[in-house]
């Protein structure tokens, strides 16, 4: 019975390794989006961050080869927990009311609101930039940012197609760039203001060419 209580008095004791580490590795992802808002991208470094994060460069380099490594991880992990899990509630989904142009009009209102918040804006906005000129890191945002809502938005056009409001011979991968393509280049070169009205004229406009008469 001593020895039971004294295993369990050093477990107790012991330091949880992997409780530190996911500290750790929220205090840099933290440090990360705080310090990009504060700075900017082209001013951020390593050394920043962990200064801010309060560990050692060696913990950083670790984990991401790069600043854009770590940005685009602390991006990404936005909407997680703080144990590193995303929140409960299932895959995402996207609205489908039987009206495809209600539908289409609040994702894109949806999408202009996240494009005009500055916890979106300055690092997607630093994240495309280093992705043109490190193509790895591209990909990754790409595939880690942008393709899992078109593919939702694809999945909810071919929904439509289904239900004959679309026809056959519309490419539903056609359709997504053509309803976010020009909100994509109004908030990236900021030609022009990025509003709910505007989202809706897309809308509007690009369902006149495929809404079946």
């Amino acid at each position: 019975m001593a020895d039971k209580a004294a295993d369990k008095a050093a477990d107790k004791a012991a330091p949880d390794s992997a409780r530190r580490s996911e500290r750790a590795r929220r205090a840099i992802l933290d440090a990360a989006l705080e310090l990009i808002g504060e700075m900017g991208y082209p001013r951020l470094t390593i050394e920043a961050i962990a200064a801010r994060a309060g560990v050692g460069k060696q913990t950083i380099y670790r984990w991401w080869p790069s600043k854009a490594a770590v940005l685009l991880d602390a991006f990404t992990a936005q909407g997680e927990t703080p144990e590193g899990e995303t929140p409960e509630g299932g895959e995402p989904a996207l609205p489908d009311t039987g009206d495809l142009e209600a539908d289409l009009k609040l994702v894109l209102r949806g999408a202009v609101d996240q494009m005009n918040a500055p916890a979106y804006d300055l690092p997607a906005r630093a994240l495309t930039a280093e992705g043109l000129v490190n193509p790895e890191l591209g990909a990754h945002f790409v595939a880690r940012v942008l393709e899992p809502g078109l593919r939702l938005l694809a999945e909810r056009l071919r929904a439509a197609q289904e239900a004959g409001q679309i026809g056959r011979d519309v490419d539903p991968d056609v359709v997504v760039e053509l309803v976010c393509g020009p909100l994509t280049h109004r908030w990236l070169l900021g030609t022009h203001p990025l509003s709910h009205d505007y989202a809706d004229a897309v809308v509007d406009t690009a369902l006149r060419g495929i809404l079946k008469k």
